[in-house]
């Protein structure tokens, strides 16, 4: 069982998963919590816009859903599963900005996903934290020696992993938590949600600005158009990717007059990307 840390109205950690008040989350609250997860639908996602995205791969469905809870509280933007080898798809499909993996797995096993990771380029510095009921010093640096970012041994005190987890965002995605995104003469600030171009204020509407926002974040990665619905509207979406074409449209005509240059390309049969290029040619 998890400590789930100092919270108001205490809570029996001997009790089972359910009955423990986590966040302010008595035993109701967390059944429905539950229940409304499970039956989630496309549309009952909140739009997540830029937030870090986290993989939880995790076997023990009342744990995984434990930590999910606590890092949507977090204002994080979870997806769970349980297989290692459904795991491997959706990392290969659209890599998280964070993964949080079980060493024990039916599939493929957490150790063997995590060595994958780093074989390939394209995932070779995605921040990993293993968890394990292995407390062994010699599993802990097996796993670390692997490629794990981090690790932490069953039971374990969840505010401590979420302070884990905000910390490796911080050093793996510093521009994440910048409160500013800038390129040439465009500066985006996420406290004021306030955009300009040189000395013009840019009016945008939610959905653009949170497009601009993703695309700044990433400067040259092209994103596909599923990619961009499942990071601006979220996995549940069930709008059709020429909706994107729609806002992308929107937001060129927002940020660039006539004889400004545009800082999003389109790559055709692809999808688009911020011009890495903009602000500096």
């Amino acid at each position: 069982m998890l400590d789930p840390g100092p919270r108001a109205g205490g809570g029996d950690l001997h009790e089972p998963i359910g009955a423990i008040r986590i966040a302010g989350l008595d035993a109701i609250e967390f059944r429905h919590y539950q229940g409304k997860r499970m039956i989630q639908t496309r549309k009952d996602i909140a739009r997540p816009g830029a937030e870090p995205r986290i993989l939880v791969v995790e076997d023990d469905s009342a744990l995984a859903l434990l930590l999910a809870y606590n890092l949507e509280a977090e204002g994080y933007v979870v997806e769970s599963v349980e297989r290692g080898d459904e795991a491997e798809l959706r990392l290969a499909e659209n890599p998280p900005d964070l993964v949080i993996l079980d060493w024990v797995l039916p599939g493929v096993s957490g150790l063997e996903i995590c060595r994958r990771l780093r074989a390939r380029k394209k995932t070779s510095r995605l921040p990993v934290i293993m968890v394990t009921g292995l407390g062994e010093e010699a599993q802990r640096v097996r796993g670390l020696s692997i490629g794990a970012d981090d690790y932490v041994v069953k039971p374990f005190s969840v505010p401590e992993l979420m302070g884990r987890v905000r910390a490796l965002l911080r050093r793996s995605r510093p521009e994440r938590f910048a409160k500013r995104l800038c390129a040439g003469d465009l500066d985006l600030d996420r406290e004021t949600r306030r955009v300009r171009r040189g000395t013009r204020d840019i009016d945008l509407g939610p959905t653009e600005f949170r497009l601009l926002e993703f695309l700044l974040g990433k400067p040259g990665r092209v994103f596909t158009r599923a990619q961009l619905l499942d990071g601006i509207w979220g996995q549940a979406t069930e709008i059709d990717e020429r909706t994107v074409n729609v806002h992308v449209g929107r937001l060129r005509r927002r940020l660039s007059n006539m004889s400004e240059r545009d800082p999003i390309r389109t790559v055709r049969g692809t999808g688009y990307a911020f011009d890495e290029t903009f602000g500096k040619r």
